[in-house]
């Protein structure tokens, strides 16, 4: 285990803290959050053979349109089909 939280708080670290300017605890919170939040929901794991922590509901209608999600002003994109 301390192997996979070496690993993640690596990855916080170079991917959130490293660049961003925090103003506060409630700044780091809020970061941590929505990096802990696209990590579950957006993010496939190479450990669940390229999956989702938590699977989608419906599966994506493939004839819509891709759309582009910034979080934490760009630094975390991820991509899904336009409802």
């Amino acid at each position: 285990m301390n192997a996979h939280s070496e690993r993640f708080f690596g990855d916080l670290k170079s991917e959130c803290f490293n660049r961003l300017i925090f103003f506060g605890e409630r700044s780091l919170r809020n970061a941590v959050r929505i990096y802990l939040d696209h990590g579950h929901c957006e993010r496939r794991h190479q450990g669940l053979d390229n999956k989702l922590i938590l699977p989608m509901k419906h599966p994506p209608d493939t004839a819509k349109e891709i759309i582009s999600d910034e979080k934490l002003g760009g630094l975390l994109r991820s991509y899904r089909r336009a409802a």
